[in-house]
């Protein structure tokens, strides 16, 4: 291929690649639902009643949700006390009772409790489940309708896509993980590695959220075992410490392995972490070396909001950045910069917002108190309808009980019109009002007796006036706040998406990507590229080569083996590498590694294929491929090749049951697409997960 022209080959290519890659977001960023039907077919006899058992439970399970959902509003919540009355929910219990169900009756789940035979809480957690999936995921309750998802994947619908707030997401979301999940084997758990990274990748911003609030929950719970005697001791950190913590004492349980050692993996973990803990320095644990794997985009390297990997688990890219930056000390001080401008995503808040809701606050704080205190007067009080020889006209109301008390006073007790009655029994006039009221004393010197009724209902009257406007300043300073946080929030997400992790989030491929970032960013990526083994790398980073529109490995290779293949290699050719333009239509370029003579692959070659699959290749296996082996030939050695199309990862037990159980068959083809075929007939295929 020649290359006078470098930017003409990329620009055509780059066009075909926009295009397909339009019908493909457009495809992606659709609500549409597919068409849902059973991953697989109904086999023969035992294993096909349980197939049709396990679809008419799914089925059943659909039709409990909407019969739920109808029951539901069939108990509107107008038919319960409102907030404030006397007998009503209490504010506590209300604050936390999920959205969905304050607008149904607190006495729904009692009637479920009977019905159903459940507990208060399992009732309440049915209602919540039955409507989210009525209102909130109409395609995962249609899927699950048709026996295309069974009620295992409904926990990670429901813990995942249903808390989304926004609707068009939500909707493009759910629809995106059924098209995927339709058709093919999927557990449980891939659903939910899957609807992670969706929800990463829409909904970056408030993924960010809820990891800011599970930050906060980081730390160490002791409680008892369901034994006496032993206790559970639960950690709760970030996805890099955890997996740092466990590759450890895994590594420290692995070097006591000895063949008369009755314990088990876990149980050696634990003694070396109470030893490390409890008796530091005086355990002869050997050091050991935690290795994981980081796959990051350029994308995220450079600021963008795609979701990077350790160790197969979805991490978002800012820990994803942090983390590199601690292992190998080079990470930028401005994560999306490289023109000089902050465009990434503040932590704190915006300078000039922080500093106008300090000053509300404080303005509402000093008025507050003023108010409290007496300090401030009306100057032009609302005049009173009424004045006051029309308040001196008005009416009485008198005792209705016989001999002017009321039954419900205690004894002695002055009626509630008592204190306007004069000797006698006759009204007062004015001005004994204002007399008696003024009196402090009586005629003897002493206190008087009962007090006034109505000064004190004055004073409670006033009391509530105050907590009533006290919540309405209250209430406007939470409505300005929320103001404020929108548009502070706007203003975030516009001046991301105008800087170099917005240009880098929006570009069609990576090599757009690097160039809509600024010349500092590409210099920092080439230096992490160009980093070595040693200090917190085990390895020189390497590069993947993925299909743009699939996302299926092309090739591993590092920024050295990069820049051979784009050289022509002559010795005579003095230019520099970006600027050789030589027919290159010799050179190998990048690829797969070729195959071994061996029976064991290549360090480059097992780097590759462990790098294309990442974790057991059988359907519906989630299990990492071990590190030290489980690498299968599919045609038998020396009759199949070495090669990166007859090899496959597998954890060791679906290694061991590709060799031992009877009646399998399991057929790799070039690509790495897999075909599993079982005893009874039924087929599952598998493809390498893409990047």
């Amino acid at each position: 291929m020649s290359t006078d022209a470098p930017s003409d080959w990329y620009a055509e290519v780059r066009r075909r690649a926009v295009a397909a890659g339009r019908r493909r977001r457009a495809a992606t960023a659709s609500t549409d639902w597919p068409e849902f039907a059973p991953p697989v077919a109904l086999s023969d006899g035992p294993l096909g009643e349980v197939q049709a058992a396990d679809r008419e439970i799914a089925r059943q399970t659909a039709l409990r949700a909407r019969a739920v959902a109808r029951f539901a509003a069939d108990r509107p919540a107008t038919a319960d006390r409102a907030q404030g009355e006397p007998g009503a929910m209490s504010a506590e219990r209300w604050a936390t009772r999920p959205a969905n169900l304050r607008a149904v009756s607190e006495w729904a789940g009692r009637e479920l409790v009977v019905a159903l035979s459940l507990s208060a809480q399992a009732a309440d957690a049915l209602l919540t489940r039955s409507l989210d999936l009525v209102h909130r995921l109409p395609g995962t309750l249609a899927a699950l309708e048709a026996g295309a998802l069974h009620p295992g994947h409904l926990w990670t619908m429901l813990d995942k896509v249903a808390p989304i707030e926004d609707a068009v997401i939500r909707a493009e979301v759910e629809a995106e993980l059924l098209r995927w999940a339709v058709g093919r084997v999927v557990s449980p758990a891939q659903l939910g590695d899957k609807a992670r990274r969706e929800v990463a990748r829409r909904d970056a911003r408030a993924a960010a959220r809820r990891l800011e609030k599970a930050l906060a929950q980081r730390g160490i719970h002791l409680r008892p075992h369901d034994v006496d005697g032993m206790a559970t001791l639960t950690v709760i950190a970030t996805m890099p410490e955890a997996r740092a913590l466990h590759r450890a004492l895994v590594a420290c349980a692995d070097s006591l392995a000895t063949d008369d050692d009755p314990r088990t993996r876990g149980q050696k973990m634990l003694d070396c972490l109470l030893d490390l803990v409890l008796r530091p320095g005086e355990s002869e644990l050997p050091p050991v070396q935690v290795l994981l794997t980081v796959v990051a985009s350029i994308a995220t390297l450079s600021g963008g909001d795609e979701a990077g990997e350790i160790d197969g688990q979805v991490i978002p890219a800012e820990m994803v950045r942090q983390f590199l930056a601690a292992l190998t000390g080079v990470g930028p001080d401005d994560p999306t910069g490289g023109d000089g401008a902050d465009h990434g995503r503040p932590a704190d808040p915006i300078p000039w917002q922080e500093r106008e809701q300090g000053e509300l606050e404080g303005w509402w704080a000093e008025m507050e108190r003023r108010v409290l205190a007496g300090e401030l007067v009306d100057p032009d009080p609302e005049p009173c309808p009424l004045s006051s020889q029309d308040l001196d006209g008005l009416p009485l109301d008198r005792d209705p009980s016989p001999g002017g008390t009321d039954p419900e006073l205690e004894d002695g007790a002055p009626g509630p019109g008592d204190d306007d009655l004069g000797p006698g029994g006759g009204e007062l006039e004015p001005t004994d009002r204002r007399a008696t009221a003024d009196r402090a004393v009586d005629d003897a010197g002493q206190a008087p007796g009962p007090p006034n009724r109505w000064a004190t209902a004055d004073r409670a009257v006033d009391d509530a006036g105050q907590a009533v406007e006290r919540a309405h300043r209250a209430l406007a300073r939470a409505e300005r706040a929320v103001r404020t946080a929108a548009v502070a929030d706007t203003a975030d997400e516009d001046a991301w998406r105008a800087g170099p992790g917005g240009r880098v989030a929006d570009a069609a491929d990576s090599i757009a990507g690097l160039r809509a970032v600024g010349a500092a960013q590409r210099d920092l990526i080439a230096e992490l590229l160009s980093t070595t083994g040693g200090g917190g790398l085990a390895e020189r980073p390497r590069i993947a080569l993925t299909d743009a529109l699939t996302g299926a490995l092309v090739a591993l290779t590092d920024l050295p083996g990069l820049r051979r293949a784009g050289t022509c290699g002559l010795a005579a050719c003095r230019r520099h590498d970006a600027c050789c333009r030589h027919d290159l239509s010799a050179r190998p370029g990048v690829g797969p590694p070729g195959p071994t003579d061996g029976y064991r692959p290549s360090a480059g070659l097992d780097r590759f294929v462990r790098g294309r699959d990442r974790r057991c290749r059988f359907p519906g296996c989630r299990r990492r491929v071990p590190r030290g082996g489980e690498l299968d030939h599919s045609h038998p050695y020396p009759a199949g090749p070495t090669s990166a199309g007859n090899l496959a990862g597998y954890c060791t037990t679906d290694h061991r049951g590709k060799h031992q159980a009877p009646g399998w068959r399991h057929r790799l083809d070039a690509d790495g697409t897999l075909t599993v075929t079982t005893p009874t007939g039924l087929v599952a295929v598998t493809a390498p997960p893409p990047y």
